[in-house]
């Protein structure tokens, strides 16, 4: 259990004090101990990699400034010079109507990477749903979505149920019941499944 909730660690950034807050899992993917450092956006950025880090920038300023929940796929480097390739979703927070800042999750797919899967996302899943246990049902959508491994897709539902104190079978439950919604938005199923993800279970 412990190496399957390393894959996945979360995260939060507060605009006040330019505040980040890593899980243990974060911290090490970016090659720190946990509590050894306290990020900042600065350090964030820099582990980004070079080809990666003016896309991550933007996507930070377009969070914060309209407020829809994201996902992105970009590398990690980490302090000893290792790439972590990651898939990271969010959305940002809100106090009394104001933003205030924004968090979310990283999964570390770095041992099983899959290119091109945005190709037809909506008969993927449907194909992915069909005559399936609900827990293979979350999985499935999470593979196909998040371009990430049956085992990556496994530690997020597993994550998300340690987070929230939720049944694991809960949590795919609510992500499987809530897919219809998403897949009605054939332009942007991720940023719906984003959403989703992000707010079932809370």
């Amino acid at each position: 259990m412990s190496e399957q909730l390393e894959r996945v660690g979360s995260f939060r950034f507060y605009l006040d004090g330019d505040r980040w807050e890593w899980s243990d899992a974060v911290a090490r993917m970016h090659g720190y101990e946990p509590g050894e450092i306290v990020p900042t956006t600065a350090l964030v950025l820099e582990h980004k990699h070079p080809d990666d880090r003016d896309g991550a920038a933007k996507l930070m300023r377009r969070v914060l400034q309209d407020g829809e929940p994201f996902s992105s796929r970009h590398r990690i480097i980490d302090t000893a010079g290792k790439v972590h390739y990651v898939v990271g979703v969010g959305q940002r927070i809100t106090a009394d109507g104001c933003v205030v800042g924004m968090s979310g999750f990283y999964i570390d797919v770095t041992d099983s990477i899959r290119s091109d899967v945005d190709r037809t996302i909506t008969e993927d899943v449907a194909a992915f749903i069909e005559s399936r246990t609900v827990i293979e049902q979350a999985k499935g959508a999470l593979m196909v979505i998040y371009g990430i491994s049956a085992d990556r897709a496994f530690d997020v539902l597993t994550w998300k149920s340690q987070q929230f104190n939720v049944k694991l079978r809960v949590v795919a439950e609510e992500l499987v019941a809530a897919l219809p919604t998403a897949l009605d938005i054939p332009f942007d199923v991720r940023g719906a499944f984003d959403h989703i993800l992000l707010t079932s279970g809370t």
